[in-house]
């Protein structure tokens, strides 16, 4: 096949230029612009807003122990039927996204971005309101439902125990592991929040595929895990002090650090060494209407020049 000096294949008409155009993936600099304007829009929300959603959100959580639990208590004994119960990790996170309900791990990264493009103190300030007020949110929902699902007549007793054994798989881990397996946690709901933007159309498989990934490697995250191992409180078989200083503490710690000073640090840091800005429309989705828009004009004009 012959080729334009300029490599371009010869014969492409006006509207496949545009076609593959539209077909390619958006820049690392469109990326960043989208979660660092959805993060200030975050940023600008009132503290009743945000309490309200992180709240909803922390109640929905209890999706992941919940689908777990039932899960474990249905299936047979062995690891191989374990692999599939871990699929019940992902409920929750999918009804949190999709319903765009406040995450604290989300915001690790999409509320982190704007500060680190202006790092001014008042962006610091509305940073730790967020932070302050979603993990709050978050915190109260997890507890609110793990005491719900254990002392309301819901679940038969196999279940309830599968709960139980839920929270003493998280509790195995000393405060070390559950920094560490938080950093790891952290980083990749960072990734996913990342890769969403850029593959709407299969956000479902995105965030199934690495929330999944985190349930069969027994990372720790806040939110979900405040569930499990709240539950083992409830039920009398932990002290509330080993839920802060053991799991909470070091957990906490480690999300924060694998979302915000790892991965939206490194990213953050990949834009501005390579002088890559957004296009002024801040998307590229912008850019694509911008152009259907202009076609028609266009051909109008060539209908009356002709």
């Amino acid at each position: 096949m012959e080729h334009e000096p300029d490599g371009k294949t010869p014969g492409l008409t006006p509207e496949e230029e545009r076609e593959i155009d539209e077909n390619q993936p958006p820049r690392a600099a469109v990326l960043h612009e989208t979660i660092r304007m959805q993060g200030d829009q975050e940023l600008e929300r009132n503290v009743a807003a945000l309490f309200w959603s992180a709240l909803a959100a922390g109640l929905t959580m209890g999706l992941s122990l919940m689908a777990m639990g039932l899960l474990n208590s249905r299936l047979p004994d062995g690891d191989g039927f374990k692999v599939i119960a871990s699929l019940g990790y992902s409920a929750g996170f999918l009804a949190v996204i999709l319903a765009r309900q406040q995450l604290f791990t989300e915001n690790t990264l999409t509320a982190v971005l704007p500060v680190m493009s202006k790092p001014t103190l008042n962006n610091f300030g509305r940073l730790f309101r967020l932070w302050g007020v979603v993990l709050v949110g978050n915190l109260c929902g997890t507890l609110l439902v793990a005491y719900v699902m254990l002392h309301l007549p819901i679940f038969d007793t196999k279940t309830d125990q599968a709960f139980l054994e839920i929270g003493r798989k998280v509790m195995e881990n000393d405060s070390g592991q559950m920094f560490a397996k938080g950093i790891i946690s952290g980083w990749m709901i960072a990734t996913m929040v990342w890769m969403i933007p850029s593959m709407e159309t299969a956000k479902i498989g995105i965030i199934v595929m690495i929330t999944y990934l985190m349930a069969l490697g027994d990372f720790t995250h806040i939110v979900v895990g405040s569930a499990e191992v709240s539950y083992l409180v409830f039920a009398g078989e932990l002290p509330w002090k080993d839920f802060w200083l053991v799991f909470a503490g070091p957990t906490l710690a480690g999300n924060i650090i694998g979302g915000s000073f790892i991965f939206a640090l490194i990213s953050h840091a990949q834009i501005r060494s390579e002088g890559d800005t957004p296009d002024k429309k801040g998307s590229k989705k912008a850019l694509k209407k911008d152009q259907r828009e202009d076609a028609p004009t266009q051909a109008e004009t060539e209908r009356k020049g002709a």
